[in-house]
């Protein structure tokens, strides 16, 4: 079940970005850390209604942000789409590692590109890790395209590549 997160989801959905944080470094992805994502940030997200979790049995598989907030470092993206287009971008998609590979990351996104469809958004936008092979197939083989990359210093000193699906 996929329903809008609450105050009270927090402290779970971080167990689930710190599981896949670690399954990430471990695999030589070092693409969230001890800055990223953070309990201010998920709060943020709940305050603007755009936080969203994969539920199964009461316990939290899954999170993804929808929302309709263009970060500045965006601005410098040719984008698919006009710059004043009504768009959804993605963020902080994650699937707690034990629950990894039973389709609840692309429930996920298709709950999110329906709700975009549904609202009349033009397009989702989205970024992810250049070194995370395996994200970067998971958007490409949902018809998203590959656009120009944007670097977070606290992040990595690789890039992250944007992507877009234009509905």
């Amino acid at each position: 079940m996929i329903r809008p997160a609450t105050s009270a989801d927090v402290d779970e959905i971080l167990q689930v970005t710190a599981a896949c944080a670690k399954t990430m470094i471990a695999n030589g992805i070092y693409q969230w850390n001890e800055h990223y994502p953070s309990r201010a940030a998920f709060e943020e997200d709940i305050k603007r209604n755009e936080l969203y979790i994969y539920t199964q049995k009461e316990r939290i598989l899954g999170t993804v942000v929808v929302s309709t907030l263009k970060d500045e470092i965006y601005e410098e993206i040719t984008w698919l789409t006009p710059s004043d287009a009504r768009c959804i971008y993605i963020h902080r998609l994650a699937v707690h590692p034990e629950a990894q590979g039973q389709g609840i990351a692309q429930q996920m996104m298709q709950f999110a590109e329906d709700y975009a469809r549904e609202k009349g958004f033009a397009s989702i936008r989205l970024d992810t890790f250049s070194k995370n092979e395996r994200n970067n197939v998971f958007y490409t083989k949902r018809g998203y395209q590959k656009l120009d990359p944007v670097y977070f210093p606290k992040q990595s000193e690789f890039p992250f590549y944007c992507y877009e699906l234009v509905l």
